[in-house]
């Protein structure tokens, strides 16, 4: 049966979890993640961008980023109780824990703002510095991804795996928005370079605005790489999950196992990770973001 948050139904299985310790399995805990995405989700699509505030520079906060935070927040403390919580909006607790909840409200607030339909509601738990459970919503899409450690990776409930696409010249590749504030020169410069080698030597390059989405879509196949030249927390560790639970590889620019301290993000097909990673680090050096 269920009792309702908003327009969703919240499964007795959440209900339970938050009851009693039972959430500490994963397959609870994602129970809990999804239903809260759904909530985040239905409010999102109900709910036009009123007051709009400059974050930093070139960046927004909307209402709808701030109240997607707290009801998410809520509905965690309330079926996720003991779990840390934290969120791009409203912030992080001080300290180390083992186990946290991690929150991008409205990724791709900017889409969200111009009236462009993609934007996600991002949700991950990550226990240490690996995220292990992750939730994405497209609302205006209509779609949502889940994944949890060693589960596979599920599609509005039908499983996906990533491109296993071989030849770079036929591989579709979404780099993330260039920088902005502090360090963005040389991420900049290096952004620059790294659209110039990849335009002589993929299909496509595609900027979209979300990095949720853009993991996700790796996670499906509908893009065979995904490059973002930075590792914020909340953008990308759910959908971290997500692409590595569907085949992908994902890894910091060094080539090591990509985790919730990586200086940045990488997640490719498995055939085109090391073209893709050297096509990267060869970018990174020339635009000063990496030692010669």
């Amino acid at each position: 049966m269920g009792e309702k948050t908003g327009r969703v139904d919240v499964p007795d299985q959440v209900i339970q979890a938050g009851r009693s310790r039972e959430g500490h399995d994963l397959d609870a805990w994602l129970a809990v993640a999804r239903a809260a995405v759904a909530c985040a989700a239905a409010y999102v699509r109900d709910h036009l961008p009123g007051a709009v505030a400059a974050k930093g520079d070139r960046d927004l906060v909307s209402d709808v980023d701030l109240a997607v935070e707290r009801l998410v927040r809520d509905f965690l403390h309330q079926h996720a109780p003991g779990v840390a919580f934290g969120g791009e909006e409203y912030g992080f607790p001080p300290g180390v824990v083992d186990e946290q909840w991690v929150l991008d409200p409205v990724d791709g607030t900017v889409n969200f703002v111009h009236g462009i339909p993609l934007c996600a509601v991002s949700l991950a738990l990550r226990r240490g510095d690996r995220a292990v459970l992750g939730v994405i919503a497209a609302p205006f899409l209509g779609t949502s991804y889940w994944a949890a450690e060693g589960r596979g990776a599920f599609r509005n409930g039908q499983p996906i795996m990533a491109s296993r696409r071989h030849a770079l010249d036929q591989a579709v590749v979404a780099v993330g928005d260039y920088g902005t504030g502090a360090g963005a020169a040389s991420r900049n410069r290096a952004a620059v370079s790294l659209h110039r080698r990849l335009a002589d030597q993929v299909q496509r390059v595609r900027m979209l605005g979300s990095a949720a989405m853009d993991l996700v879509w790796v996670a499906e196949g509908a893009l065979d790489a995904s490059i973002t030249l930075g590792n914020r927390v909340w953008d990308m560790a759910a959908g971290v999950v997500i692409a590595r639970e569907a085949g992908a590889v994902v890894v910091d620019v060094d080539g090591s196992p990509h985790d919730c301290t990586s200086a940045i993000t990488i997640a490719v097909a498995e055939p085109l990770a090391l073209p893709v990673t050297e096509l990267v680090r060869a970018a990174m050096r020339e635009g000063g973001h990496l030692p010669a």
